[in-house]
């Protein structure tokens, strides 16, 4: 078991963030470990088939037997939401020592893959530049929809901590978390340490690609906690069928009308006798069209003309 010992003030510092480094190395267990992560089975299908051999190879040297991550790769985030670039950075100016001792700590009792075993300022040169691709190809791609189920759960668990507390927040976290006397405990864990708060704070981290609470392996840590996001079902769900009647309900019938017809250009004196209506009452139309950037308009001598812009065109075709 691993506990932390969080006094008032480190309550009072309890903080989420998201962090994309986090997905990042969380994702290389489901790479290793299909089984624990079922929901991401496509997912991992569909990145192995694009990832080249040798960064699977050195990517897989990341992750221990025991699925436990070096520590220095996924850093406590200073902010609410760094950016890959910004926790890289940390990485990046990891001291060696530390490098080393996280490395066999991941790995023990096992010796460290061949892969790592280079000279630390080249390992996390190299370590950095492979991460950054690996995020642009397997993360990167689904991010905006992966941060919102986060933000999702967060905005759910910041509601807990205000209504219920630490006792509620912790208790429904994960049924491994258990809260009592000032002590977080994280059970089913291999490692057997106390991580003292000492002010600094709890960050919780909810992630996609998290089976179980992951605290950092080494006792001198800061506290944190990565945990299963809620939502990750809903993260491969296909979108829904476009509603032909969507369009209509978001515009009404008589705008819905004439985007439609404005795949061609047409004039408003050419609308009006399309519709059987006055051309004051297109003019209407169309000026709420154009300000919310549905319709673009050019001059034609003596006539303006109107067209559906590219927004206009996702909006008609997804009708």
């Amino acid at each position: 078991m691993i506990s932390f010992l969080l006094d008032v003030q480190d309550l009072a510092d309890t903080r989420f963030a998201i962090s994309p480094l986090r997905e990042v190395m969380g994702s290389l267990r489901t790479l290793r470990a299909p089984a624990l992560f079922p929901l991401h089975t496509e997912w991992r299908r569909s990145v192995l088939a694009r990832l080249d051999p040798a960064d699977a190879r050195l990517l897989a040297a990341l992750v221990g037997e025991t699925l436990a991550l070096p520590d220095f790769l996924t850093p406590r985030p200073t902010a609410y939401a760094p950016t890959i670039e910004d926790q890289l950075a940390v990485v990046h100016a990891t001291p060696e020592e530390v490098v080393r001792r996280d490395l066999y700590a991941a790995h023990a009792p096992r010796p460290l893959p061949v892969e790592l075993r280079a000279p630390v300022p080249e390992l996390l040169e190299e370590l950095c530049e492979l991460l950054l691709r690996y995020w642009r190809l397997a993360i990167l791609p689904h991010w905006a929809r992966m941060r919102l189920v986060l933000e999702a759960d967060i905005t759910h668990r910041a509601g807990q901590l205000a209504t219920g507390g630490a006792r509620l927040l912790f208790s429904d976290l994960h049924r491994n978390l258990s809260w009592r006397d000032g002590e977080l405990r994280v059970g089913q864990m291999i490692g057997r340490h106390r991580i003292d708060g000492a002010g600094r704070g709890l960050r919780l981290v909810p992630s996609l690609f998290a089976h179980k609470p992951a605290p950092p392996v080494g006792a001198d840590e800061a506290p944190m906690l990565a945990y299963p996001s809620r939502g990750a079902a809903t993260l491969w769900e296909p979108a829904p069928d476009p509603d032909a009647s969507a369009l209509t309900a978001l515009l009404g019938a008589p705008r819905t009308t004439v985007l439609r017809l404005l795949a061609e250009p047409l004039s408003t004196v050419e609308l009006a006798r399309r519709l059987g209506v006055t051309p004051s009452a297109v003019s209407q139309h169309l000026q709420v069209l154009h300000a919310t950037g549905l319709v673009s308009r050019a001059r034609d001598g003596r006539h303006v003309l109107y067209r559906r812009s590219a927004l206009g065109d996702q909006l008609a075709a997804g009708a």
